[in-house]
């Protein structure tokens, strides 16, 4: 069974991915705290990791950042609710395309399917994730 961690302040978003997601048969680990969730980070535990971008004391691309220092082979899919710019986004992260990105609101069908398109791609952080939304 395929394990997904997902990391989002917002206690009801956390906890809706997760409950959805476990319906749909994907084990999950989430947590509203980024530094917990680095903290219960462990190599080759999960298949994907699900990172909100805007969260306080620490945002997901530092999230990002420390968790790839612990396995450069994780493979990550950062959602959010804001317009970000791709360009500011290649500027800070050359090796991540777009694909990456997900724009909330989103279903839980449509981040199961991007979570499975993105576990069935190999490759460390040229990986690419089919479609946008």
């Amino acid at each position: 069974m395929k394990k997904v961690l997902v990391v989002d302040d917002e206690t009801d978003i956390a906890e809706v991915v997760k409950q959805g997601l476990e319906l749909q048969g994907i084990l999950v680990d989430a947590f509203n705290d980024p530094q917990k969730a680095l903290e219960h980070f462990q190599p080759d535990t999960y298949e994907m990791v699900v990172l909100d971008i805007r969260m306080p004391r620490m945002n997901g691309f530092q999230l990002y950042r420390e968790i790839m220092k612990r396995d450069d082979k994780t493979k990550v899919l950062f959602i959010t609710a804001f317009e970000e710019s791709p360009e500011e986004f290649r500027k800070a992260f050359p090796e991540l395309d777009k694909h990456r990105f997900m724009r909330k609101p989103f279903t839980i069908s449509k981040l199961k399917d991007r979570i499975v398109q993105g576990i069935g791609n190999q490759g460390p952080a040229s990986r690419h994730y089919p479609g946008t939304n």
